[in-house]
């Protein structure tokens, strides 16, 4: 018998008795489904056995390690029902390539036309298995029959990536004998997987499944136009690198392709900011730039690689960083717990901003002002601009695409930019990174040097981070006239120097330490490759250090 602690209770329980079965004890305690077990503060499934006294809490589909092992199961139940109806001969491709509003975009290719008709049968299938609870099972091989097997697959995404793995053994997952390598945990069976939907699109379709914040609903797809044509375009970057996946990249940096590799990238982004500026030279009408991204997006060395396109096109760019214009902290409003919360619009003096922003392009003269975040008031320091007819103001700041915050200015008088960091690489075909994961590895690098925070710090926020973002910035990103991915093929073989010493300090018995382990974790999957040969306008320098610009 071993005593374990649960909710603050102690009971005992036999030996030998799973965490499946003590979680549908209690699971009617919880308003969604248990899909993980955290023992003694480590992530478990739940088909492991009870062997010690420990202190169980219990992971829903509300929380996100929960919702991970869902969404991955999910997959793998899509990829065996499509495997099935359509048939393994007849399919070339099959890749979970990003995230499109609140699904997963999937690009199929092979011999069959691909029709919402067909999506359906597939759908059918998939509700066939999961009314079967088919027991998600789970074996673990070493690493060189691992390799073996994705071959004699034909997945050889999978088998370039274990090529480069330290570890001796592999998880592999499978639903009556369809098998797949998936990076994290997964659902005791097929049955905890109810709520999904296929929806054609762009030639491929979208996996929809629900969020954390409705686990049990699946939300309407909302097409995002320009967001899938960056993320295609990015995509097709990849494609002409020859480097779609971390086995891809790895292998380059093998070869000793590293320095081309990012000299190629460096190249694409300049290109791209080049054709922007053109883009904005072309309409003389356009007088004030306004640039939005969610956190660690790259908007401040953007904004600088910008401005010098600019000049170099006979314009006079004046940066203005929406900051500057904040009410002075004791007047900042709060959020519930009492801090003050500079995400919100109301957090700014739109009056004052609008005020300005209306004289300069009345071609009066403005002093400009710049807010001291060490004592939280707004200063004047004799800052004055008129706006001539080369004169173009590059305006950076969370709420530049909510016209709430530019209410006066005619919308012919604004160019919109939408920046974020959307990675392009998959660990494998499909394994997808997401972007938020490179975004929080970013800004962990960044705080550690710029802000001493640490990597525990950077995870404990996030969460807030994200919500903003969520509230303030996606919202908007279809009413930008361009976008712009900063994310870099190569980056996160950089950043991985320069995060694993960070994740390495939190502590175990931490809150943050699950999510420190699946990042650490993640990053052992890449080779690293050294800073020095990145070029210092690069936006990877806003993170790293050493950049020409102020970041």
């Amino acid at each position: 018998m071993e005593y374990v602690t649960i909710r603050g209770e102690r009971k005992e329980y036999a030996t030998g008795t799973t965490y499946l079965q003590i979680a549908q004890e209690y699971q009617p305690l919880y308003e969604n489904d248990i899909m993980l077990v955290s023992v003694n503060g480590k992530l478990r499934e739940l088909h492991k056995t009870l062997d010690r006294e420990c202190t169980l809490e219990f992971i829903t589909t509300a929380e996100k390690p929960g919702m991970q092992a869902y969404q991955r199961s999910a997959k793998l139940i899509m990829l065996k029902a499509f495997y099935e109806i359509v048939g393994k001969d007849q399919i070339e491709k099959l890749s979970v390539d990003f995230s499109l509003g609140k699904g997963l975009f999937v690009d199929v290719k092979g011999n069959f036309q691909l029709t919402q008709e067909l999506l359906d049968r597939v759908k059918r299938k998939m509700t066939e298995y999961v009314d079967q609870e088919i027991p998600i099972m789970k074996r673990s091989v070493n690493t060189d029959e691992a390799v073996g097997l994705f071959e004699r697959h034909g997945m050889y995404d999978k088998a370039s990536l274990f090529k480069y793995r330290m570890s001796s053994r592999v998880n592999l997952y499978s639903i009556g004998g369809f098998e797949d390598y998936f990076y994290g945990y997964m659902a005791q069976n097929t049955g905890y997987i109810r709520y999904f939907d296929l929806v054609l699109y762009g030639g491929g379709f979208v996996l929809m499944l629900p969020t954390m914040k409705n686990p049990r609903q699946v939300p309407s797809f909302e097409p995002s136009e320009k967001l899938f044509g960056v993320l295609r375009e990015s995509s097709a970057w990849g494609e002409k690198l020859g480097i779609g996946d971390v086995g891809a990249l790895n292998d380059d940096i093998a070869r000793g392709n590293a320095n081309d590799l990012i000299l190629i990238q460096e190249a694409l982004q300049e290109k791209k900011i080049g054709q922007i500026a053109e883009m904005i030279a072309g309409r003389p009408e356009k007088k004030f730039v306004m640039i939005a991204g969610p956190s660690s997006s790259g908007k401040t060395t953007f904004s600088h690689r910008l401005c010098i396109q600019l000049r170099a096109l006979g314009m006079k760019p004046h940066a203005i960083g929406v900051d500057d214009y904040f009410v002075n902290r004791v007047d900042s409003p709060r959020d519930a717990q009492g801090n003050y919360n500079y995400e919100i619009l109301e957090c700014l003096d739109i009056a004052l901003f609008n005020r300005d922003m209306t004289d300069l392009l009345a071609g009066k003269t403005v002093e400009l002002p710049h807010y001291n975040f060490i004592t939280g008031i707004r200063e004047y320091k004799g800052d004055r601009l008129t706006l001539g007819p080369e004169d173009i103001l590059v305006i950076e700041g969370i709420h530049c695409l909510n016209d709430k915050l530019s209410y006066t200015l005619p919308r012919e008088s604004k160019f919109k930019i939408y920046i974020s960091a959307l990675t392009q690489l998959n660990i494998d075909e499909h394994n997808r990174i997401p972007s938020t994961d490179g975004r929080l590895i970013r800004r962990m690098v960044r705080d550690a040097r710029t802000r001493g925070a640490t990597a525990q710090d950077t995870i404990r926020r996030w969460p807030s981070v994200r919500r903003g973002e969520e509230e303030n910035i996606f919202p908007y990103q279809e009413d930008a006239d361009i976008m712009f991915n900063s994310a870099l093929v190569y980056e996160l073989a950089v950043l991985k120097q320069y995060a694993q010493p960070l994740l390495f300090q939190i502590p175990k018995n931490s809150p943050e330490y699950l999510e420190a382990k699946r990042l650490l974790k993640f990053l052992d999957y890449f080779l690293g490759i050294s800073s020095e040969d990145i070029p210092h306008n690069s936006i990877v320098r806003e993170f790293i250090g050493g950049s020409c610009f102020k970041v």
